[in-house]
């Protein structure tokens, strides 16, 4: 499962060096993915393998994320939806959730200026009226802070579930109902998405996902349902900017379909068929005999 907060794909011949602060020299703005969701997974196993606590690949992985984050926004990236710390992670070890809680409250407080000057928008996913109190109030400052800014929509899944989201946005719709503000035939995709966190957000084109695990974990279920997947193996401290190009040239080179069929077209004015070449009547041979011993 992700992890607290936890690159970039290359799409021409020239080396990635050449291309990881410039992606719009690799690739074209109508192949670059509009909205982009992320699980950081792969902290733990880091420090594992690197011989440290778990606390200290959570401390690696913000490094990584505010990498991702400065890429996205200098990309053009519309959106991109982090998957921090789920339902499920209350499980872990109080030490580490202890870590996980601290590592975001050090993150609000040291990122929350840059974040706001480059016009990032902040949009938290998930129910924040479950974290502790200054967390709690460090997130909810910072969406409020930056509300009105145009430029990426960072949107942090904290506390969050997919299947819970489904659920709140029926109960939603059902308290609609109740209150005559709405009526079940006209329930529909659109009125479904109003009631989800990410109303109003454009649907995930690219899910990322780092570690080498490939399943989804709950994480925006609705909202990838036609999403390109890409599951890397590095850890998510050592995904970065090469890597990350990386997911979008392969993003830019798959033909999404969305369940139809791609139909080639012919220009058959421009393009005539070939003359078919001449043959003479040749007799036919006669069918060799087949024996059986």
């Amino acid at each position: 499962m992700s992890d607290i907060f936890r690159s970039r794909p290359q799409y021409i011949t020239a080396p990635i060096s050449a291309v990881t602060h410039s992606p719009a020299q690799a690739l074209p703005p109508d192949k670059l993915p509009r909205h982009v969701a992320i699980i950081m997974d792969g902290n733990g196993r880091w420090a594992t393998n690197q011989g440290l606590p778990r606390s200290a690949g959570h401390a690696a992985g913000t490094e990584a994320l505010r990498d991702i984050i400065r890429a996205s926004d200098d990309w053009g990236i519309e959106a991109l939806s982090l998957y921090a710390f789920s339902t499920e992670n209350w499980a872990r070890s109080k030490e580490e959730v202890n870590a996980l809680m601290s590592l975001l409250l050090k993150y609000f407080s040291s990122e929350i200026d840059e974040l706001h000057a480059k016009n990032v928008r902040i949009l938290i996913l998930g129910d924040i009226n479950g974290l502790p109190d200054a967390q709690r109030e460090a997130v909810t400052n910072a969406m409020e802070r930056t509300k009105d800014n145009t430029g990426l929509k960072l949107n942090i899944a904290l506390n969050y579930g997919g299947r819970a989201e489904l659920v709140r946005a029926a109960k939603a719709l059902a308290e609609k109902v109740q209150k005559d503000e709405l009526t079940v035939d006209s329930i529909d995709e659109k009125a479904f998405e109003n009631e989800l966190y990410t109303a109003g957000i454009v649907d995930v084109d690219l899910l990322i996902r780092t570690s080498g695990e490939m399943r989804t974990s709950n994480f925006l279920p609705w909202q990838t349902a036609y999403a390109e997947m890409i599951f890397d193996t590095v850890n998510w401290p050592e995904f970065d900017r090469a890597r990350y190009l990386k997911c979008l040239r392969t993003y830019a080179e798959r033909d999404r379909r969305f369940g139809g069929v791609k139909t080639p077209v012919l220009n058959v004015e421009s393009t005539p068929a070939p003359a078919a070449p001449e043959t003479k009547d040749e007799p036919t041979p006669e069918k060799e005999e087949t024996k059986v011993d």
